[in-house]
């Protein structure tokens, strides 16, 4: 199916969060490492692209609320992802993603036409209005006027999404297939339902203001359920 990304290249080497006082594995000549959080959007992005391009990796989980020493050196940030190719380390996930995309050039996940990938990074850049939407109401701690803003906000940046969707009159952003704008968007997708659990009764998410959207989500919510279920059975 069109949806669906590869996996077998994934190695994870424990589902295990690495914690302040324990030691960076060794890395092996040669292997792609990415350190990451099994829960983290951010680093859910790295991984979809590795996926979709079925590059063989391995994968270090740490705990970012008991950071490990050693991620500061990776990045100065204490941040994941951080996607590690030998002695050289890359983070942010856009930048990542970027990367592997013109590395591993197949399949390519931007289109060929400088200005069609232009939009596409406009669109992701658009979709960081939602996300940032999203944390606000998870952190909003039941405050009615932040959960409010917050859903409102959600909604007017579906809407852009939802239209832009419409008129490019295709199953996913990038075609027939899934492009970076796609994945770049799945991990806060798949994580739509939790508003109707925080902010009750607000119909965020609706088929009929949403038909195309909530396709998005069913999609998101399945190929990462299935790349979080492969891990978990490459560490055992």
């Amino acid at each position: 199916m069109a949806n669906k990304v590869a996996l077998s290249s994934l190695v994870t080497m424990t589902t295990k969060h690495l914690s302040s006082g324990s030691s960076c594995p060794p890395l092996e000549d040669g292997v792609m490492r990415v350190y990451s959080m099994k829960y983290c959007p951010y680093a859910q992005r790295t991984h979809l692209v590795l996926a979709a391009k079925n590059i063989k990796h391995e994968v270090v989980y740490v705990n970012l609320k008991n950071k490990p020493e050693w991620l500061f050196e990776k990045n100065s940030l204490g941040k994941v992802p951080v996607l590690q190719i030998n002695e050289h380390c890359l983070f942010e996930s856009l930048i990542t993603c970027d990367y592997l995309d013109e590395v591993y050039p197949e399949p390519p996940l931007y289109p060929a036409q400088p200005l069609k990938k232009a939009q596409d990074r406009m669109f992701i850049e658009l979709w960081s209005q939602i996300s940032a939407a999203l944390l606000k109401l998870y952190f909003s701690k039941k405050d009615e006027q932040i959960m409010k803003k917050s859903c409102d906000d959600i909604k007017s940046g579906l809407d852009v999404f939802e239209t832009e969707l419409t008129k490019r009159g295709t199953k996913f952003f990038g075609g027939d297939t899934p492009g970076m704008l796609d994945y770049m968007i799945w991990p806060w997708a798949e994580r739509l339902p939790m508003v109707e659990m925080i902010a009750r009764n607000n119909g965020v998410l609706t088929q009929d203001r949403f038909p195309k959207m909530v396709l998005v989500l069913l999609v998101a919510v399945a190929c990462i359920s299935g790349m979080e279920k492969r891990a978990a059975a490459s560490s055992n």
